[in-house]
């Protein structure tokens, strides 16, 4: 029941998009949070594409997972390419037998733990604007039930991100993701910022940034570049 329950709320968070301060990039944040969360997986990615139509991530569950999907982005190849260059998912691939597929993609991946992965379509019908990508620890990959699941939790994310953006804005989606790909780069030197500056570890320097920016009721990627530009003071975050 509990994990029913957990799984309701995040449905319903990702139907939280007709708002005025919608972020973007602490939404997909929470997919990638959730989908660890709720499934069997070791870390989860997301890529979105820009308006030139290539990828660029967004959001992981972790550091590990954001430099492998900056790895497989920058080289071209690897589970998310094929899965938005298809439309279509790419499921439980062992990565053992996948180093002919993806001669460099899957050294890097085996090399950072990981022994199995799938990608699913950010899609809506024949729209597709990124890839969720779930990297196991394990060979084996998700049962069908789990994939279906969280084929469910991309579409969802992918019909808020649309429909707030048609809705609410009016503006071009590609415009918008090309906004939020923009924001990704000041939220990754804040993150730098708070990790020399208080000493911790990456990931849970993206941790502090964004509870103190949903603490303080502000765009994650404002305070970030308030980190950035150093008109935030860090050690005040953690408070």
């Amino acid at each position: 029941m509990d994990r029913e329950r957990h799984l309701a709320e995040t449905f319903v968070e990702l139907a939280d998009t007709l708002v005025d301060d919608f972020d973007v990039i602490d939404f997909l944040q929470g997919l990638a949070t959730r989908c660890v969360e709720l499934l069997d997986v070791a870390a989860a990615g997301i890529v979105l594409a820009d308006q030139g139509g290539s990828l660029r991530t967004v959001a992981a569950s972790d550091e590990r997972a954001r430099l492998l999907e900056l790895f497989e982005v920058q080289n071209d190849e690897g589970p998310c390419r094929d899965c938005y260059q298809l439309g279509a998912a790419v499921v439980n691939v062992n990565l053992d037998g996948a180093r002919d597929r993806w001669p460099h993609f899957t050294p890097r991946a085996i090399a950072g733990g990981f022994r199995s992965a799938n990608a699913l379509p950010l899609r809506l019908r024949s729209q597709v604007i990124g890839s969720l990508n779930l990297f196991h620890a394990g060979i084996g990959g998700l049962p069908s039930a789990e994939l279906r699941m969280a084929q469910a939790l991309a579409d969802a994310a992918t019909i808020g991100i649309l429909q707030q953006r048609t809705i609410r804005r009016g503006e071009i989606v590609t415009g918008q993701l090309q906004a939020a790909l923009t924001s990704r780069i000041v939220i990754e030197q804040a993150k730098g910022i708070l990790a020399e500056r208080l000493r911790i570890s990456t990931d849970d320097a993206f941790r502090v940034l964004r509870t103190a920016a949903r603490s303080r009721n502000r765009l994650l990627s404002d305070l970030a570049g308030e980190v950035a530009d150093g008109s935030a003071d860090p050690v005040q975050l953690l408070r």
